[in-house]
């Protein structure tokens, strides 16, 4: 990961995440911070638009007879219902902490992109039935529509894509909305092809075999982000921690003999953090060594929650005592 995001290094004063804009390190601290204010206007224009696309769509579909515009409508659909789930996230994970939710809402972002995964799924399923079907009947198709509904979308989808052109290095709500709009104006285009195609042949299997590759399409996007959501739901180190790295650091720290219980893993779709257990014979290093660790692991490996335990004789063996065990 660049430095371009390395907001700061607070590691414990996660309630003050609202107002700490002021002391940002370097450049771009804090990119999650403003994801809820800056996006909520794209999530709202992205929402309406494609909202009443969809409608649209879904309708010329079953008038024209065509599985291809019925699929890129459920396509569309799913998009609409990500929006909103991820605009709930990005609003979610901005709240600040209470007594029983520690850490806030913002696992809720890891939720949504598995709920979108599977959402995405289902919908799947719907169009793919109803493709089969019509590849077995060929049902006449009403090409002009077709073409003409189809380049709407490739505007629209084009349009509302570029709202979330920003924010998609940072959050895998905000990149699934990018790739998912993106992927949209790619599957319009080829709705709109082979619109021409029947236009010009007449030969009504070409629907629904397009309507099978816009399947394909969405399937593979929607792999994707059920592996990575999945991953992060299981607390996996995120990709763009490199857990190694962050353990040949820490031992060798001067004064560091041994490293264990270090854990890493995703607060939310965009922060990181970590704890770990620094063995040092020699005694506690002081504030100063604190403070300079919390600030390279928030700069060096983006992990802007770390809490770290001091011990002066290796602790380790006594972690098997007491948690989880029959007494």
């Amino acid at each position: 990961m660049s430095g371009a995001h390395h907001h700061h290094h607070d590691h414990d004063h996660d309630h003050h995440h609202g107002h700490d804009h002021g002391h940002g390190h370097g450049h771009g601290h804090g990119h999650h911070h403003h994801a809820p204010a800056s996006f909520g206007r794209a999530f709202a224009i992205g929402i309406a638009l494609n909202s009443a696309f969809v409608a649209v769509e879904a309708t010329y579909g079953i008038i024209a007879g065509s599985m291809a515009l019925v699929a890129d409508a459920g396509h569309n659909l799913s998009d609409v219902l990500s929006l909103a789930v991820a605009w709930a996230a990005s609003v979610l994970a901005a709240r600040p902490p209470s007594a029983r939710f520690t850490y806030g809402y913002k696992s809720s972002s890891i939720l949504a992109a598995l709920f979108n995964a599977a959402l995405l799924m289902l919908a799947l399923g719907a169009i793919l039935v109803e493709t089969i079907h019509r590849l077995i009947a060929p049902a006449p198709v009403a090409a002009d529509p077709v073409m003409i509904v189809a380049g709407i979308g490739i505007a629209i989808n084009t349009a509302t894509a570029l709202l979330f052109l920003r924010g998609r290095e940072h959050d895998i709500n905000i990149r699934g909305a990018y790739l998912h709009m993106a992927s949209d104006a790619a599957v319009s285009a080829g709705v709109v092809a082979a619109g021409a195609l029947i236009a010009l042949t007449g030969a009504w299997w070409i629907d629904p075999v397009t309507s099978l590759v816009i399947v394909g399409v969405i399937a593979w996007g929607t792999w994707g982000l059920a592996k990575d959501s999945l991953k992060m739901g299981l607390h996996g180190v995120p990709t763009s921690v490199d857990g190694h790295a962050v353990e040949h650091h820490l031992e060798a720290l001067p004064g560091v003999s041994a490293v264990h219980d270090l854990h890493i893993w995703p607060m939310s779709t965009t922060e990181t953090a970590m704890t770990a257990h620094l063995v040092m014979p020699g005694g506690h290093p002081g504030d100063a060594f604190l403070g300079d660790l919390s600030r390279t692991l928030a700069q060096r490996f983006a992990i802007c929650h770390a809490t770290v335990q001091i011990e002066t004789t290796d602790l380790a063996d006594l972690a098997d005592h007491g948690c989880g065990k029959a007494h």
